[in-house]
């Protein structure tokens, strides 16, 4: 058995298109074409149907299991091998939201470079059901993702609790209310907003997870407010909140990541619902049989530390009256 063609046939199960993946892997048509023929002659069996398309046979998926086993106990012994030499080197593979994950590299990648200039971190970005996958069949170390119920040849490791925060424009709240409910609904809100009291301000909202757990406590809280624009995520939405066209929801991370377009005439009030803080548990999410060298620990320690931080940063505030 040939580990290159073990490894070309699960790339080739990724496009399941020869042309495709030979370019990507920058071989020859032929080349890889004879790699997965060499294989075929291996196990006795066809791996794959030719026609009408590329498709795995029922033996192939068998093998593409395999290969995904091999390729993780081969990293596995790379990483034991290069802890026992103490060579300090080798690479890093973390998978998150693209605004978390940024954040979140921006905040622990210089000190983490500074103790070990030679190990490679590489950044994907999914969605934490895209996520799970990636880190289940060893294409990512580590994932950052919503809590939930994942594979059990996972391990969860809760990071911290994400504040979803009310943004409202100080000049849409004036368009709206009075000056006395003004100051009224700013005193009660500071320590914890109810969206019932924003209910008559356009909202901007969001088709995504967040999106949809917004859009049921809206209508539980029987608040139908005019939705000017939708987006996908807090990139889109937040700028216009910024610029006094609705009223949005964001989570923490998203306000501090995205502090320079805020302005200063944004009130920012911690969401609640009935009572409770509206948040998201986030959570570290790796293989139970992946080894841990002693820079993925440190990595590790790295993330549960700034993710702390960020849990603890205070970024509610209210816009001054004398400051309109």
């Amino acid at each position: 058995m040939d580990l290159v063609s073990l490894y070309y046939f699960q790339e080739l199960s990724k496009d399941l298109n020869m042309t495709r993946t030979a370019q990507r892997l920058y071989i020859s048509q032929q080349t890889l074409s004879n790699h997965i023929h060499r294989l075929e002659q291996h196990y006795g069996c066809p791996l794959l149907y030719r026609k009408p398309t590329l498709s795995l046979t029922c033996a192939g998926e068998f093998v593409l299991s395999f290969a995904q086993v091999v390729e993780k106990e081969e990293r596995n012994l790379e990483d034991i091998l290069s802890d026992i030499e103490q060579q300090e080197r080798g690479t890093l593979k973390l998978g998150a939201g693209t605004m978390r994950g940024a954040w979140i590299l921006s905040q622990l990648l210089p000190d983490f470079h500074r103790r070990y200039p030679l190990v490679e971190v590489r950044f994907s970005d999914a969605l934490s059901t895209q996520l799970e996958a990636m880190v289940s069949n060893g294409e990512l170390d580590f994932a950052v993702v919503l809590s939930g119920s994942y594979s059990p040849d996972l391990l969860e490791q809760q990071l911290y609790q994400e504040q979803v925060y009310l943004c409202v424009p100080e000049s849409l709240l004036r368009q709206y209310y009075s000056p006395d409910e003004v100051r009224g609904i700013k005193l009660r809100s500071l320590q914890g907003a109810s969206v019932r009291d924003f209910a008559r301000l356009p909202f901007a909202l969001m088709d995504n997870r967040l999106g949809q757990r917004m859009r049921e406590y809206f209508t539980r809280e029987q608040v139908h407010p005019a939705v000017p624009f939708t987006g996908t995520a807090t990139r889109h939405i937040l700028p216009l909140c910024a610029q006094g066209m609705a009223a949005c929801y964001c989570t923490q991370v998203g306000i501090v990541a995205n502090a320079s377009v805020l302005g200063d005439q944004l009130n920012i009030f911690p969401l609640m619902d009935q009572g409770a803080p509206i948040v998201q548990t986030l959570s570290l999410l790796r293989h139970r049989q992946r080894y841990l060298t002693h820079y993925a620990k440190y990595f590790m320690e790295l993330l549960f530390q700034v993710t702390g931080e960020m849990e603890r940063a205070q970024v509610s505030r209210v816009v001054p009256e004398l400051s309109v």
